[in-house]
């Protein structure tokens, strides 16, 4: 029980830790005048994916590498099958251009770059991560220079500017939130493991996970239920690129990742491979360029087969 309340309270401090942190990042960055566009490409991506990043440099740090590679696969695969297909059975969703010219051949790069450096020799060495860590620079400067109109609106709806003295409340408590967060959940996810006689990876890729991306699906919701232009799909892919180079990326500079548990190999990355690239054919078939409910059943089916193949 206890271990239950120290994932439900760390998830809750995550998810309230990266809202803060963003609403002072991007305060920020009005205040400095930094264009629009590049603050929604840099800034709010790396502060809605710093619950990630914050649980597996931890989770690395602290000798649970399976933690640290199961919370990244899990939550690109959550972002896919949970997120986007609960939003498009919610409402359709168009695509842009930029999905198969950008922003997927990037994932799949990215992707397939990962499994290439990972499931050889089972480790995440420090120069494959600083190979990463560029190729996410490289991404971004291209996107800056090339894709401007493909990103334009990614920025939060309620962008303003703070006054000074919240602006560093904000980044302070966020701070404080995500670090404190990142300890509560640890805990809990390693106490679960080892109660429920199930490895960390397990907890990782489904329990972990799916609370790293419950920002995601409940900005996805609200915006369906809004009538707003729901969460985009560049947007959740954005998050997976993000995931695997800018998280993976940054964790293995400091420390290399190891894997223990063979079914990361065997199991989760293929997963994460086949719904990364399942996304291509659903996106023009059976209307070009539109995701609808049918997309989103379909996505939904490989998500909970593959969380319940992985806790059988």
């Amino acid at each position: 029980m206890q271990e239950l309340l120290f994932i439900v309270l760390g998830l809750t401090l995550l998810i309230f830790g990266g809202d803060w942190l963003l609403k002072a990042a991007v305060a920020l960055s009005l205040r400095l005048n930094i264009p629009k566009i590049v603050i929604g490409m840099t800034v709010v991506s790396f502060a809605t994916s710093a619950p990630e990043l914050i649980v597996s440099i931890k989770s690395a740090l602290d000798g649970f590498p399976d933690l640290a590679l199961g919370n990244v696969v899990g939550s690109n695969i959550a972002n896919l099958g949970l997120v986007l297909g609960v939003t498009v059975i919610l409402g359709h969703m168009d695509v842009r251009k930029s999905f198969y010219t950008t922003d997927w051949p990037v994932m799949m790069l990215a992707s397939l770059l990962f499994f290439g450096f990972i499931y050889f020799d089972g480790e995440l060495q420090q120069y494959e991560g600083g190979i990463m860590v560029v190729l996410l620079f490289a991404f971004l400067v291209y996107l800056l220079r090339f894709q401007k109109q493909a990103v334009a609106d990614e920025m939060p709806e309620d962008d303003e500017l703070l006054p000074n003295y919240k602006t560093a409340l904000f980044l302070g408590i966020g701070g404080v939130a995500l670090w404190g967060g990142s300890e509560l959940l640890i805990e809990g996810a390693v106490g679960l493991a080892s109660n429920l006689g199930v490895s960390e990876r397990v907890i990782g890729v489904t329990v972990v996970s799916v609370g790293t991306s419950i920002p995601e699906l409940a900005a996805s919701i609200i915006a369906v239920l809004k009538k707003e232009k729901a969460i985009s799909l560049g947007n959740l892919i954005g998050s997976n690129i993000f995931n695997l180079l800018a998280v993976l990326g940054i964790t293995s500079l400091i420390t290399p990742i190891q894997v223990n548990d063979p079914g990361l190999l065997s199991n989760d990355i293929f997963w994460m491979l086949g719904i990364s690239f399942l996304v291509l054919p659903l996106v023009f078939v059976p209307r070009g360029l539109r995701l609808g409910w049918r997309d989103g059943i379909v996505l939904l089916a490989v998500y909970s087969s593959f969380v319940y193949l992985t806790l059988v």
